[in-house]
């Protein structure tokens, strides 16, 4: 009976371990039947595999089609720039598309818009108007007498580039040869993405100067970003919850999600636009994501460590009330985003570093990627950053639990470096906002933005007043880094005070 068994699981996995097509003559259905023959106990049941099992059916059946796929043009305003765009890690793009959206009314000095930064998977539709009536994720944050008051200023939102709500992304055509770019999408960075704002707002509105420059997780770090790149053209600054340089314990949470992404089959390195979506990478992938998002103490207060039905006996699917609410978050967004945009743009949240040499490496890489543009000869050795393409590996030994001798760069060198960074804006007024629960962007990272500014300032010969700092502590809200989508009146009131 064992050895018949045996060959019942060879015929089921080949030799990478992937599941095949039962045989012919041995059915699932068979092999249950006799393993429960013979159990001691029945075979728990699986309810979640079967809804994954069915889901990808049904894809197969009708087709996929993405909500991010049926996005309707006639919902966004496009920004479109037939002139290429160079970018930080030496890639490029030959022409690109912005979509985006307005609220309020650009006065006749063009000097009231504030542009609205995005987190990494939000789209341009901050709030509800005119060319979709859906309600925006910052919904009750904008409109006429709101923390946004949009009777005093122009709004303006946009998707980045690399995202996939209308923005050149993964998803979208490759002008050279006709075809989706997948991964042969370049990576872009934080800094990449808001000189793409930029061109929507200087060339197309003609803004010389934004009034604020505002955003929240990722759209943090850009807030600060746009105002690094072109510190003559913004104002004011606000930074929600970012960073000004990510740190080891958000890139290592990105790096699950991506792993996860990338081990679904059906990801297919990218290539899966006309096949079977990679769903149940996607769903795991913001199941992690969605952990970073909130905090514990909010979820002791929520769920508790109830059980959904207590009279049932314990399953390996979702059986806690907090294991069913990261299935429902899963499954909702699983469609809801292109998974090369997922991987693309939290790889760019990782690369964030506005540390003077980061940024001048940047500088020197974009050059470059100019210059073999109009056919000019850069010798390889002397590129800032090597083409991974063909050439990308591993390392060649596994890595190994060992004393490191030191970093690169010492702690006092690396705060010095991003302080270097940081006075490029420190002369400006800046608003950084921080969550005492925030464990994705923790608070102490908006204490460093701060800190460093200040410090900046006081080196450009002035007082440091013009940075402003505050927290919010748990006895405020627990609801960690999605304070600034739940908490609005907490985080509404500085910004509008600053803002005016």
């Amino acid at each position: 009976m064992r050895n018949s068994m045996l060959r019942i699981s060879r015929r089921c996995f080949n030799s990478s371990g992937l599941l095949l097509n039962p045989s012919p003559t041995r059915t699932r259905g068979a092999v249950q039947n006799l393993t429960d023959s013979l159990a001691s106990n029945p075979q728990l049941s699986f309810p979640c595999l079967d809804k994954q099992e069915k889901r990808s059916k049904t894809l197969l059946e009708d087709g996929p089609e993405p909500s991010y796929q049926s996005m309707k043009e006639h919902h966004v305003h496009k920004y479109k720039s037939e002139d290429p765009i160079f970018l930080d890690y030496g890639g490029y793009l030959p022409k690109f598309e912005i979509a985006y959206e307005t609220w309020g009314r650009l006065n006749e000095h063009r000097d009231n818009a504030i542009l609205i930064h995005t987190g990494l998977s939000a789209s341009s539709h901050a709030k509800s108007n005119a060319l979709n009536l859906k309600k925006g994720w910052w919904e009750e944050f904008i409109g006429p007498g709101k923390y946004l008051d949009t009777t005093k200023y122009f709004i303006i939102c946009t998707n980045v580039i690399g995202g996939c709500y209308g923005s050149t992304g993964p998803s979208s055509i490759d002008p050279a040869d006709g075809k989706r770019y997948a991964t042969r999408f370049p990576i872009v960075s934080i800094n990449d993405m808001v000189r793409a704002q930029n061109r929507l707002v200087s060339s197309h509105f003609g803004i010389k100067a934004l009034h604020a420059s505002v955003g929240a997780s990722m759209g943090g770090m850009q807030s600060l970003a746009y105002a690094h790149e072109f510190p003559d053209q913004v104002n004011k600054i606000v930074s929600i919850s970012g960073c000004a340089r990510s740190h080891p314990y958000s890139i290592a949470m990105r790096f699950c999600q991506r792993q996860v992404l990338m081990s679904d089959p059906n990801w297919n390195r990218g290539f899966y636009y006309d096949s079977l979506p990679p769903h149940t990478g996607m769903k795991l992938a913001r199941q992690i994501a969605t952990i970073t998002y909130r905090s514990g103490p909010e979820w002791e207060v929520r769920f508790g460590v109830e059980r959904t039905d207590p009279s049932k006996q314990p399953a390996l699917c979702p059986d806690f009330i907090i294991e069913n609410y990261l299935d429902h978050q899963g499954e909702k967004f699983c469609l809801q985003y292109d998974p090369n945009s997922l991987l693309y743009v939290s790889k760019a949240m990782d690369l964030f570093d506005l540390g003077a040499i980061e940024r001048q490496k940047a500088e020197l890489s974009r050059s470059q990627a100019e210059a073999k543009f109009k056919g000019a000869y850069v010798p390889f050795e002397e590129l800032q950053f090597e083409p991974s393409g063909s050439n990308c590996s591993l390392p060649s030994t596994p890595y190994e639990e060992k004393p490191r001798k030191g970093r690169r760069a010492t702690p006092e060198e690396s705060r010095r470096d991003l302080l270097e960074g940081l006075k490029t804006l420190a002369h400006k007024d800046v608003l950084v906002i921080g969550v005492e629960s925030d464990i994705l962007f923790p608070a102490w990272q908006q204490r460093e933005i701060s800190d460093l500014l200040t410090e900046g300032s006081k080196e450009l010969g002035l007082e440091g007043s013009n940075i402003r700092h505050v927290e919010l502590g748990s006895d405020v809200s627990i609801f960690g880094h999605d304070t600034f989508l739940l908490s609005l009146d907490h985080i509404g009131k500085p910004v509008s005070e600053f803002l005016s």
